[in-house]
């Protein structure tokens, strides 16, 4: 169980920023005791790979943070955070974590399902972050973006430590992103609605 929520943590997590939290696990298992890659996923700790991680996420940071780059960023990364949840996922569950001492096979005859099931969580976080994305600019005339990424980001490597070391409070994580769903929509569909009447408004002008 603990297993599966130290992936769950991880995928969401990069449904909010795809690299980091394949850069957190990298760097605690290079360089700390905290994580145990299992062989097929020791390529994380590599320095090459992590020196890579590291330039795509400066540039993720920077691009999160302006007004209409976000949003083409955002498109972008409808493919690669939801790549990343599924290596994140897979690598995070089957490891050995401080907190999971004798990790079991949990995913050993299906090695195929923990990657799709991260992509499948990361592609939901993904979306909902980039469906509030927009409401915040509008809402905020773009000042927003700068703040909502960082609190993103911020959250992203919370949530990425957590998952690694007290898996367990990943639930409260999930209880929020459930909370923040039906919210998201409504202001979408509010949004959505403003902008129809107000086309209607100038039609009859």
């Amino acid at each position: 169980m603990l297993e599966a929520l130290t992936g769950t943590g991880l995928a969401a997590s990069a449904g909010l920023n795809a690299y980091i939290p394949l850069l957190t696990m990298g760097l605690l298992a290079r360089f700390t005791g905290l994580i145990d890659l299992p062989g097929g996923w020791q390529w994380l700790a590599n320095g090459w790979v992590l020196a890579i991680l590291a330039v795509l996420l400066a540039v993720e940071f920077v691009a999160d943070k302006v007004p209409v780059v976000d949003h083409v960023n955002d498109l972008v990364q409808t493919v690669v955070r939801p790549t990343a949840g599924g290596l994140a996922f897979s690598a995070g569950s089957s490891s050995e974590t401080v907190t999971v001492s004798d990790p079991g096979s949990f995913f050993s005859s299906n090695q195929w399902v923990p990657i799709v099931v991260g992509m499948v969580v990361a592609f939901g976080v993904h979306s909902i972050k980039s469906a509030a994305r927009p409401l915040i600019n509008a809402s905020t005339a773009g000042f927003g973006a700068p703040v909502a990424s960082t609190v993103e980001d911020t959250t992203s490597v919370v949530v990425s430590l957590v998952a690694i070391v007290l898996p367990v409070l990943v639930l409260l994580f999930l209880v929020g992103f459930v909370i923040l769903v039906p919210w998201t929509l409504h202001r979408r569909r509010e949004r959505n609605r403003e902008r129809e009447a107000a086309r209607a408004a100038g039609f009859r002008v």
